[in-house]
């Protein structure tokens, strides 16, 4: 939260420091660097101390946000999106070359702008049962496991509780936690896809904060993948009265029951790509030996 608005992505937060009227000359403690990769614009924000923690409202850590300037529809608009996907997350050095994955899909299924973690992990090639089961046949594979953890409402638990009870049991050497988040631009609104090094806490986005993912309460590296699925109401509204040189007062959006978000009308279709363009950017990135082809052909 920066000025009363809701802002997940390391890149707009950045945007915010840059736009804001008392801000400093430079951004204290924060490298941007900006290139393509797949030819897909990639952003890299790397805050890199107290100061920069400070200026951004974001945790130490290296930030990778993809635009993706149009929803990709046909196949190789998917695939390439995958590879670029799987090009982040191998950057990350928090990503280990061997041993177990547990790929965790965060957020509630029945609820589609908050289905995308779930629903990323139904895409993805888990080969962990096939690892253990048939040595002789799967030793070459890296064993990956994936958790739908569900949310209080339905299962009586906190997310985090299940995910760190099955981390003792695994033992996995990384995990990779994949939510919806909240974008303070609609435009960015399922275009831009974050990876960061940094963990994640689950229902952030939408103002329903639980435990926190990370190696501090876990004890292995964890990466968060999210994409921007909703604005907050009272952030949207914040910007545009900005723009037109009025004020508005952000708590009217924030009393208890009244808190907005909005959503793309098509989010079903819309969260339906990109969570097989996750799916296939994990399972490659995961999987070195696989092509993004190799891998839709075992997972479809």
């Amino acid at each position: 939260m920066k000025n009363g608005r809701k802002i997940d992505l390391a890149l707009e937060a950045k945007e915010f420091f840059e736009d804001h009227p008392e801000k400093k000359s430079t951004l204290p403690g924060v490298l941007v660097e900006e290139e393509t990769l797949f030819g897909l614009p990639l952003t890299r924000v790397k805050i890199l101390d107290g100061q920069g923690e400070d200026a951004l409202g974001k945790p130490k850590g290296t930030y990778l946000t993809l635009d993706l300037p149009d929803l990709p529809r046909d196949r190789e608009e998917i695939l390439n999106a995958a590879r670029a996907v799987a090009a982040m997350l191998e950057e990350l050095p928090d990503l280990p070359q061997e041993g177990l994955v547990l790929v965790t899909g965060l957020g509630n299924r029945q609820v589609t702008p908050d289905a995308i973690g779930p629903r990323t992990t139904d895409r993805l090639l888990v080969t962990r049962h096939l690892v253990k089961s048939l040595p002789e046949q799967f030793s070459d594979l890296r064993p990956v496991a994936a958790l739908a953890a569900g949310v209080t409402g339905t299962t009586g638990m906190e997310s985090g509780e299940v995910i760190a009870a099955l981390v003792k049991k695994l033992k996995p050497v990384c995990l990779i936690a994949v939510d919806a988040l909240a974008a303070r631009r609609q435009e960015r609104v399922c275009r831009t896809i974050q990876a960061a090094d940094t963990g994640i806490v689950p229902g952030s986005g939408v103002g329903n904060a639980r435990m926190a993912l990370n190696k501090e309460n876990l004890g292995i590296p964890v990466i968060a993948l999210g994409i921007p699925t909703v604005v907050d109401a009272g952030t949207l509204c914040m910007d545009l009265m900005e723009e037109s040189g009025q004020e508005f007062d952000p708590s009217a959006f924030r009393t208890e029951g009244a808190e907005w978000f909005v959503t793309p009308r098509n989010i079903d279709s819309q969260v339906d790509v990109l969570s097989r363009i996750l799916g296939l950017g994990i399972s490659t990135a995961l999987h070195v030996d696989f092509s993004v082809e190799n891998v839709e052909r075992l997972t479809t």
